[in-house]
């Protein structure tokens, strides 16, 4: 088996599972140790980081990152997926002149900051052990918890008219765990109307944006071709560079490896917060930020050898 690491920015297609993408990376690469940091729906496209060998270990900080997507959304009708794959559930003449600019505008206002969100039917959240896509496939509806979500950003860029119904294109930027299907849903409803999600694109993920994001068919061929597909992955002190860094001193490097606390003086850091410690280019490991009575101190979450 391979032992490579990295991350691997990749431009999701449609009609894939993310399930599906990580599968084609671990034949790539030879690997079994590869995996996603957040979710995309089969006919969703866009930005995937996947994490590859000792990189895995980064997947929990990964995910847990803001994402940012362009949104259609399709007033005039709601589906059973609150997406264009679902069946129309709900269909309503829409009063085309009434959805202005400046009334959508004013209703982002309403909904940025956080807000609260019941989890569509069809999602892999678990009620009582079994996914709600997999209840909702038998037919069954079943009660869902509100989730408290945050929205950072709303953007406008576009209103047109088709077919009697009314297409609004917007970017979202938002917390980990957010459904755009159901924020379409939820807007729709505030302008009177039922509404679905028309289309949706990743265009960043943490620090990663689509510009950098290789598409998966692309890798593939270049795999063909017999060309470096080693070179699109991050390393791994490259996909923590959003993330404050610390010197220490060299002598202090084993200490740090061996898990040991290690003191910040003068930091400036949320405690709580993350932050990585280096030796000079060498990345030692990921800490957390704490406070003792001396003050502010490294403590370690995860310790990378030096040949990662």
């Amino acid at each position: 088996m391979s032992n490579v690491s990295g991350v691997l920015v990749v431009d999701k297609p449609a009609g894939m599972t993310s399930h599906d993408c990580v599968a084609r990376i671990r034949r790539l690469y030879g690997t079994k140790k590869v995996g996603h940091t957040g979710t995309l729906d089969p006919e969703v496209t866009g930005v995937l980081p996947i994490c590859v060998g000792h990189a895995t270990r980064l997947v929990e900080y990964l995910q847990e990152l803001p994402k940012r997507y362009d949104v259609v959304m399709r007033i005039g009708y709601a589906t059973t997926t609150e997406d264009a794959t679902g069946e129309i559930t709900e269909q309503k003449e829409v009063a085309t002149t009434s959805i202005t600019r400046e009334r959508i505008e004013e209703l982002f206002q309403r909904f940025i900051g956080e807000i609260e969100q019941v989890p569509p039917m069809f999602s892999a959240v678990k009620v009582n052990g079994k996914r709600l896509y997999d209840l909702a496939r038998e037919g069954t509806v079943v009660e869902r918890q509100a989730r408290k979500v945050t929205i950072y950003d709303l953007t406008l860029h576009e209103v047109s008219v088709e077919q009697g119904m009314v297409d609004v294109r917007f970017t979202c930027t938002c917390s980990k765990g957010t459904y755009m299907r159901t924020l379409c849903v939820d807007l729709g409803r505030a302008l009177g109307y039922p509404a679905h999600m028309k289309l949706l694109r990743r265009i960043k993920s943490g620090p990663f944006t689509e510009q950098e994001a290789i598409p998966l068919g692309e890798l593939e061929e270049m795999a063909a071709q017999g060309k470096d597909i080693f070179r699109p992955l991050l390393s791994i002190r490259e996909a923590v560079s959003f993330l404050p860094s610390f010197q220490v001193k060299p002598e202090r490097a084993k200490a740090v490896l061996n898990g040991l606390t290690t003191g910040l003086p003068g930091v400036e850091a949320e405690e709580g917060s993350l932050i990585c410690l280096f030796a000079g280019e060498q990345l030692l490991g990921i800490h957390r930020v704490c406070r003792g009575e001396k003050g502010l101190f490294a403590k370690a979450e995860k310790v990378f050898p030096s040949e990662v």
